[in-house]
Formats: structure tokens, sequence, C-alpha cells
């Protein structure tokens, strides 16, 4: 790649951090003048006392404007850009008075047909079956029911893994970086613009989200992030079949889809809405093994690193790929194993936060936060 490319990519980045770390105080300042506060009243949140959501619209303002000013706006990016505005535009409003499940769901998939209609579609994949004599898979007719599905799984693991402080703005950076890297390996400037702009917009955020948080992105950011890492993931990689193991995408992405798999089949198995929330995600399982959230936030950042790692090894060198393949089946397996076949309570969730009290919750005018009403808040 052109050295006016990497310049280009490093300006996008820096703007977007710029903006979104400028912009996330005033978006605090709204959601508190609006009464858009996250209250505690059940065992899955880890704070005690009301904080800010919609923290999301700064990530969201800080990646528009990187790709705005430095992006080639194709016709897919326009699909793109106008889905994404509409997952935001509905995550706002469920954020304030808190739409239905199905709601959500509806409008997820319009978001994802948007992008379909554009030209982001799934068409041909490497074929995983390494017996098979025949390389690719050719999607046909199943390319836009599986594009949608991907895009709507996606969009909604994002918002599944965010639970702890920092956690999923954190391991969104780490995709988006991985990501990244892998669009200047091929030579595809536009896209790693676009990850440059997202990396951007949620570091920027990041400091006001670490431990104690101080603000959250709520489901407008963690929608917004799902969404574009969804949408561009096609564009970045499924697209680049000729390049791209099967596996890519599916590595960058490890965490949140191994995570939003086992909600939902867990919920399933147990005769419960698949999309209603609870406290059995890969985060909640480690906070009650003992650790603490600055711990659980650290280890399952590492294990994205090694995952994003993994994807750029494996797209860089093809000779790899059973190596990186056996080492990322080993490292999803062991955490299997240690998760959910092991465990202790433990009685000390909270972390450094002052206990809630009723005369709080009045003081402050906050509206009732949202909770187990499907589509994971």
């Amino acid at each position: 790649m052109q050295t006016d490319s990497i310049i280009i990519i490093l300006l996008t980045l820096g703007v977007s951090f710029l903006v979104s770390f400028a912009t996330t105080p005033l978006v605090k300042k709204l959601a508190t003048k609006i009464g858009a506060m996250d209250v505690p009243k059940d065992d899955r949140r880890m704070h005690n006392i009301p904080i800010a959501r919609i923290g999301g619209l700064a990530i969201f303002i800080g990646v528009i404007v990187g790709v705005l000013l430095f992006a080639d706006v194709s016709t897919e990016l326009r699909g793109i850009l106008f889905g994404s505005v509409v997952i935001v535009v509905m995550a706002l409003v469920d954020d304030l008075i808190d739409l239905k499940y199905w709601i959500k769901l509806i409008v997820q998939i319009v978001a994802a047909l948007i992008a379909v209609s554009s030209g982001v579609v799934i068409e041909v994949v490497s074929n995983p079956n390494i017996f098979s004599s025949n390389p690719w898979l050719i999607l046909g007719v199943f390319s836009i029911p599986i594009t949608v599905i991907w895009i709507v799984a996606i969009t909604n693991s994002v918002n599944f893994i965010d639970g702890l402080d920092g956690l999923a703005v954190g391991v969104s950076s780490i995709s988006a970086i991985s990501m990244l890297v892998i669009a200047v390996l091929v030579s595809e400037p536009n896209v790693a613009i676009i990850m440059a702009a997202l990396a951007g917009g949620c570091i920027g955020f990041l400091p006001y989200n670490l431990n104690p948080a101080k603000i959250f992105m709520g489901d407008t950011g963690a929608l917004f992030i799902g969404y574009i890492l969804a949408t561009v993931s096609i564009q970045g990689l499924f697209k680049f079949y000729a390049i791209m193991s099967f596996a890519v995408p599916f590595l960058i992405l490890g965490l949140p889809i191994f995570d939003f798999l086992f909600a939902f089949f867990r919920r399933l198995l147990t005769g419960k809405n698949p999309m209603k929330a609870d406290r059995g995600h890969v985060h909640h399982r480690l906070i009650d093994m003992g650790f603490n959230q600055k711990q659980v936030v650290a280890i399952m950042y590492i294990i994205s690193g090694i995952l994003g790692l993994s994807a750029v090894v494996l797209a860089a060198s093809g000779e790899l790929r059973a190596v990186v393949m056996f080492v990322g089946i080993a490292i999803i397996a062991a955490l299997s194993a240690r998760l959910y076949l092991s465990g202790r309570p433990n009685n000390n969730r909270h972390n450094a936060t002052p206990e809630i009290t009723k005369d709080t919750i009045e003081n402050k005018d906050v509206k009732e936060s949202k909770a187990d009403k499907g589509l994971e808040s």
C-alpha cells in the first residue's frame, strides 16, 4: 500500500479519535438532561449508581466524521452508512423508551437489507471442507438470507458482550484494528479507512468507559459498532475469497460470536427466549469464578487479541493456515471447558462504586433502565 494511503488511514484514526473523545462529555450531559440513565436493578449489572448511557452517539459521530472526510463513499458504503443511521436512530429510541425486542429485530433486518440492496452481499466463501476438491462455495440463492443473518447476528453479538466497563468497546477496537491490518495487507485502502474510523471512535470513547465507567455506550453504541463490523467484514473479508480463508472473519469476531451462540442456544435449550437477557455470559462466568471487572476485561482483551492476531497471520501466510486453525480451535475449546465446566461463587462483583439508594435515584430524576426485555440491553 502506498505511503499516501497509510497517512490518510492514520489521519482518519486520529480525527475519529479526537471527535469521539471531545464529544463524549457533551453526550454525557445530554444523557443526564433527558434522563437516559442506566439504573442498576438486577444482578446482571455490575454498577451500583445511575450512569449515563447513549455514549455510543459520540462513537457514531466520530466514525461518521472520519469516514465522510477521508473515505471514498461508494454505493456499498452509502448503503452501509444509511443502514447504520437507521440502527442508531432505533437504538437511541430504545435507550430512551425501551422498545419491544421484535421491533428491534425488524429494524435490524431492514438495516441489513439496506446494505444488501447496495451490494453488500456474501456471494462466495472459501470452502471450510478441506477434503473437498472445490476450494470455493458459491452461495447462490442463499447469499441474501445468509448475509442478513450474518449482519443481524454480529450486530447483536457486540451488544451481548456489553456487560462490563470497557469490555465491548475494547474488544470491538481490537477487532477493528485486526480488520484494518488485513485491509492494509491486501491493499484495500477504503476498507482500512473505515476500520480506522471505527477504531478511532471506539478508542476515543474508551477512557470514559473504563472501570469505573463514567458513561455507557448503550444499545446506541453496541448495535452501531456491531453493524459496522458486520457489513464492512463482508466488503473487506468475504469479498476477497481468492485471498481470505473462511475462518478469518470468524477469528476476528470470535469472542462476540462465541458468546452470542452459546447464550442463544443455552437459552433455547432451557426453554427461554433466546434474546432475553440473563446472567450467563462469558464475562459473568469469569466474575463468578472470582475475577474482578478489570481482570475479566483484561482476559477478554487478551483472548480477542490472540484471535485477531491469528486472523492476520492466517490472511498473510496461507501455509500457516492449518497451524493457526489448530491453535484457534484449541484456545476456544480450552476456554469453553474452563468457563462452563467449572466456576465458584463470587460475592464481590461490585467494584469501588458507592451504594445506590432510593434518594439517589429520586434526586437525579433518572429514568428506570430496561431489563430482561429481549435483544439484550
